[in-house]
């Protein structure tokens, strides 16, 4: 019995992943829009860690946050991004077993990271603007770096159950993904075993990592908000609204996506749709963080330029 069962569970080495249907034209013109994107998503993250870095002035608990999610984005983006761009070109449409398998893990641990991340900077914008004579004292160096470790180790312990579990599906039939990464529902699908466990733990993993993360977010923003009501100018509620206003945009795109992905009963519905979602979610959010952080944040903003223009002058020579 125990030689059958690990028979089954290795008699497929290999996954097949379709991408996208459509003619040549189609598939190169996707791959290109896909390089493009990813080289600036590497681009935007890099370029905020480097300015945070570099700037004495924006070495605060809240840009360390913004480092932290700026990294994560960085490898979120690069765990789907090439394989998905060889699978269209059809240079590498296939992806083993356990490549398949650490590519999901990977995936699914980064975003219940970013799900902590966020929630954690809502936390700490709720300490800025809600107690900012203590927000100093409350936000320190030790605890700031104590919440991002904190994010990172819930979020990766959080896939582990889920993860040994569908390392545990046997597959004995068709070995081909309709996805261009490897996507739980795909797994599932294709499984020949009983998946009712791996769906139920999906729901609650999912359902507790959002449920955690949102009402820290929720609770936070409510207090934030109604300390800025109670602002009596104009141009006071601006500027404390403007300190969250990015992290609120990111926050809104991020959840909404991930709700509509993961937090559902069974994982048997549209993979079309599905893999739909996924692109703006692994591929359109990680490009638009920093530019709407860059946009919307007059510091960041503002430091991004005293760079550029500084790197512009070192390529400026005396004529001779």
């Amino acid at each position: 019995m125990a030689g059958t069962e690990i028979r089954n569970q290795t008699s497929v080495q290999e996954f097949i992943l379709l991408g996208f249907p459509g003619t040549w034209y189609f598939q190169m013109s996707l791959a290109g829009v896909f390089s493009v994107m990813f080289f600036l998503t590497i681009t935007g993250n890099v370029s905020i860690i480097a300015v945070v870095r570099t700037h004495r002035r924006l070495r605060t608990p809240m840009y360390f946050f913004l480092c932290n999610l700026s990294f994560l984005e960085i490898w979120y983006t690069t765990t789907c991004v090439p394989k998905a761009i060889a699978v269209i070109v059809g240079m590498s449409q296939t992806i083993s077993f356990t490549g398949c398998l650490l590519q999901l893990f990977f995936f699914l641990s980064l975003g219940s990271t970013e799900c902590f991340l966020l929630a954690v900077m809502a936390y700490d914008r709720y300490l800025a603007i809600c107690h900012p004579l203590r927000y100093s004292s409350l936000m320190n160096g030790t605890f700031s770096a104590q919440l991002a470790f904190l994010s990172w180790l819930c979020g990766f312990l959080a896939i582990s159950v889920m993860a040994v579990l569908i390392s545990r599906l046997s597959f004995c039939g068709p070995n081909v993904i309709n996805h261009f990464i490897c996507d739980i529902d795909s797994w599932v699908a294709l499984s020949c075993t009983d998946t009712r466990l791996v769906e139920l733990a999906t729901f609650i993993d999912s359902f507790i990592v959002v449920m955690i993360s949102c009402v820290i977010t929720l609770v936070s923003y409510f207090y934030i908000i109604t300390t800025i009501l109670r602002i009596p100018s104009a141009q006071g509620r601006k500027k404390a609204f403007s300190t969250c206003s990015a992290h609120l945009t990111v926050v809104t795109i991020w959840y909404g996506t991930g709700i509509f992905l993961y937090v559902k009963p069974s994982t048997q519905s549209s993979l079309d749709l599905n893999k739909t979602i996924n692109i703006f979610n692994t591929i359109v959010t990680p490009l638009l963080n920093p530019f709407i952080y860059t946009l919307r944040n007059k510091e960041v903003k503002e430091a991004l330029g005293k760079t550029v223009r500084r790197v512009l002058s070192g390529f400026q020579t005396p004529g001779i």
